[in-house]
């Protein structure tokens, strides 16, 4: 857990707690080849020391095989899925297919028939244009159209993609705001239309502005960024934390310590300042 991921944290706390509603914790271990052992219980324990706590969970995506097969095999069902064997860089090499937010567009080579019939297959969605564009509680309108190209539900090695996933996760949850960063906001469209075509209501979406480091990069646990644990060994307290977050935020007019709790009583989601933040690790 880096300071980004603290900070929609806290923002996640804040409108439930104001609310009076209630949290669910969801590990994202789709990607088991990537999974790090220990790391969830270390998520837990800086969320605890973070004053940051949940009503329900935490549970587990690896844990979830059978509702991803049931929702693949309604989308099935539906004509909505198709096998697909291109690689990256095969997408990439075709001079039509645009980028988008996320990378590479696919530019739907297999809609029809596979390209390389002894390839094992991904499966992909039939994301029809236009796009559903949507308002976001935290950044205004996104366009219609603005996303597109069909996309990957489950990997060519097995593993499910997060698009299909976490609708899966929501619904199933009941999950009615979805809180989260910025990068993932072109995502949405994708996954509204998975929400529609699978029959489920949709949720509310608030994306809050990234952490950067210096360089401007945002902040990323596979670059090394600076963890809250790591904050806490040198020394850091847990209000010190969220006080310089709850300043990023616009919820605080410096960086004073202050616990997550004292925060509750004046929280306002439309209140939170847009713009990403630069996390200053000596401040």
């Amino acid at each position: 857990m880096h300071p980004g991921h603290a900070r929609t944290a806290l923002v996640t706390w804040l409108r439930a707690r104001r609310q009076g509603g209630e949290i669910v914790m969801r590990i994202e271990d789709i990607d088991r080849p990537r999974v790090v052992t220990g790391a969830a219980d270390q998520i837990c324990r800086d969320h605890e020391w973070l004053g940051l706590d949940w009503d329900e969970g935490p549970y587990f995506q690896s844990d979830h095989d059978e509702s991803y097969e049931r929702a693949l095999a309604a989308l099935q069902a539906a004509g909505l899925v198709y096998p697909c064997t291109c690689s990256r860089k095969e997408i990439a090499r075709v001079a039509s297919a645009p980028h988008g937010d996320e990378g590479l567009r696919y530019p739907g080579t297999c809609r029809n028939g596979v390209t390389h019939p002894g390839r094992v297959p991904a499966l992909r969605f039939r994301f029809d244009a236009p796009s559903p564009g949507f308002e976001d509680a935290l950044c205004g309108s996104f366009p219609e159209g603005h996303s597109g190209g069909d996309f990957v539900l489950r990997r060519a090695d097995g593993i499910w993609a997060y698009q299909l996933a976490v609708v899966v996760d929501d619904a199933e949850s009941r999950i009615s705001e979805v809180i989260r960063g910025e990068d993932l906001l072109s995502s949405t469209p994708r996954q509204i239309a998975l929400y529609r075509a699978l029959g489920h209501p949709l949720p509310r979406f608030a994306h809050v502005g990234l952490v950067l480091d210096s360089e401007g990069n945002r902040l990323a646990s596979r670059h090394g960024a600076v963890s809250i644990s790591s904050l806490r060994e040198a020394g850091r307290s847990a209000a010190q934390v969220i006080g310089q977050l709850a300043c990023s935020l616009g919820l605080t007019p410096t960086s004073a310590p202050i616990s997550a709790e004292e925060l509750i009583s004046s929280f306002a989601l439309d209140a939170i300042a847009r713009s990403s933040f630069t996390w200053d690790a000596k401040g």
